[in-house]
């Protein structure tokens, strides 16, 4: 018998154990994202410090053109790779695209050198100590931190990987590859580098909470489930009458993770230093992809692993959404910063972007994606041409500063005034049809006290956007007021983007409406 044991394990030794199962076809933007983050890497360490900026941006400009292409051509593809733990559906193809679009958009606007006459945005070298001697020598010389590039891909191959999640472990992974760049790069700015600074320990300490409640959640769904599979999650959630304690705690820890990543209430804290302290281009970025991205995981995380949960987590979200979407827009109108006013004002966006969540169906998946799209053309937009708007200082973001910019600069003010106007949901532009269709869902859904309080707060909201569009074009200007710096031209095509595409989203938004309303189910 003994013998017998012995040669049964001895033949199981030797059977070939089969790997996970991967069709890295499937996986073409994020391989090639990756690649060339990697591949990034490699240039900043062997090109001479004269070629690297050029070199870079051809090479992140290149992939992310290249990675859009790709998701395309994966068009109508609805399967699970990588042994489950990846999730290539319309949902996750239209969140791809939309993340890659803004990355595109935010990396012309990053690459701006004509604005500041120092450089870019970002410090000519991180490692020194601001005002140091060694800081100033680095940027007399015109040397330019390439190294925002490599961090950047990094980032980007960490939201693609996010979005199309389908268990806890992978998801964990791709919210760290997204997160600890950020956390550098908000550090890097050119000005004001002691407040950058400042606003990377911020970001970094409630990011790592975040992480830590996310982890600590997975953790307790595996108790419950002894999966960490979303599809087998649902299923465990089925198989099991009655509410189960691991269950609801481990769903509400890893919303919390997310919901800092997103800036709710009462997760919100970090929010509007680190967008006032971040340089301005990777502020766009932050709160147009990053919002993406982490409302695109928290979508499919609600909906597929815990859709069987729904009537246990609806209500804390209901009273999330709200406390978000009031806070955001009260104290919006407190504000003199025009930074500050746009951090408070997208953590109300994201209050009116969880309805979609709570709504719990298909119209509040495609409603909410298509939001996200719109709100994140607008943001990108905005906070660019902040960055055009200075004084000898740098940055004049006071709104004492913006007096009668209508007269200074009506083109620039003419653009600011679209995006307010989109951010505040007024017809003919690409916030009001993505309200429309976000609140519709909610009522679907059985969230109308929700969506009436969203009303109210988005009339709120309209008034300190009005109070902007008001200093602007109604006001003297002030004689020593800032002056408009003439951008290059990638900035230049990045802002008429975002300017061409908020008014097409507004006006004939059907066609992007109809690829959304199809991307509003997920693989299971």
């Amino acid at each position: 018998m003994i013998a017998g044991y012995l040669a049964t394990t001895a033949t199981a030794a030797i059977e070939p154990i089969g790997g996970p199962q991967i069709d890295y076809a499937k996986l073409t933007p994020i391989l090639l994202v990756l690649a060339a983050a990697m591949v990034s890497v490699v240039l900043e360490a062997l090109l001479p410090r004269e070629s690297r900026r050029n070199a870079q941006l051809v090479l992140v400009v290149a992939v992310l053109l290249a990675s859009l292409v790709s998701v395309f051509l994966l068009a109508g593809t609805n399967t699970l790779t990588a042994n489950g733990a990846l999730a290539i559906d319309a949902p996750g193809l239209f969140m791809q695209g939309s993340i890659l679009l803004l990355a595109l958009l935010s990396a012309l606007v990053m690459a701006e050198r004509r604005v500041d006459p120092a450089g870019d945005a970002f410090t000519a070298r991180a490692s020194a100590l601001p005002g140091s001697e060694d800081e100033q020598a680095f940027t007399r010389q015109g040397w330019l931190q390439t190294e925002i590039w490599p961090l950047f891909l990094f980032c980007v191959g960490g939201m693609l990987v996010f979005v199309v999640s389908n268990d806890l472990l992978t998801m964990f992974v791709a919210l760290e590859v997204m997160s600890l760049p950020l956390y550098l790069l908000v550090a890097m700015s050119r000005r004001r580098r002691l407040l950058s600074q400042e606003a990377s320990l911020k970001y970094f300490l409630l990011g790592a909470f975040g992480s830590a409640f996310f982890l600590y959640g997975a953790a307790l769904t595996y108790g419950f489930a002894g999966t960490l599979n979303f599809g087998e999650i649902s299923d465990k959630l089925s198989a099991v009458a009655g509410p189960n304690g691991l269950l609801i705690a481990g769903i509400g820890l890893i919303a919390v993770g997310l919901l800092f990543k997103l800036g709710a209430v009462p997760f919100h804290q970090w929010v509007p230093d680190v967008y006032q302290g971040a340089p301005t281009p990777l502020t766009g970025f932050m709160a147009a992809a990053v919002k993406f991205s982490a409302f695109g995981a928290l979508l499919r995380i609600m909906y597929v692993a815990f859709g069987g949960a729904r009537w246990d987590w609806r209500p804390a979200f209901w009273v999330i959404a709200v406390l978000t979407m009031l806070v955001g827009v009260i104290l919006a109108l407190t504000q003199n910063d025009v930074k500050r006013m746009l951090a408070y004002s997208s953590i109300a966006h994201a209050g009116f972007l969880l309805i979609g969540v709570l709504a719990a169906n298909n119209a509040g998946l495609g409603g909410t994606i298509f939001y996200l799209l719109a709100y994140g053309v607008s943001t990108i937009g905005a906070f660019a041409l902040v960055s055009l708007v200075r004084d000898p200082a740098g940055e004049a973001t006071s709104l004492s500063s913006w007096v009668g910019l209508g007269k200074r600069s009506p083109l620039v003010a003419g653009a600011f005034a679209l995006f307010l106007l989109a951010f505040a949901g007024i017809p003919l532009t690409s916030g009001f049809v993505a309200k429309f269709y976000v609140f519709t869902a909610g009522v679907a859904g059985g969230a109308t006290p929700v969506v009436i309080i969203a009303v109210i707060a988005s009339a709120i909201a309209a008034f300190f956007y009005g109070r902007v569009i008001v200093l602007m074009f109604f006001t003297q200007p002030k004689a020593d007021g800032p002056s408009v710096v003439i951008p290059s031209t990638l900035t230049a095509v990045s802002i008429g983007f975002c300017v061409a595409l908020t008014v097409l989203l507004g006006v004939v938004p059907q066609a992007v409406l109809d690829v959304a309303e199809k991307a509003s189910t997920f693989v299971r």
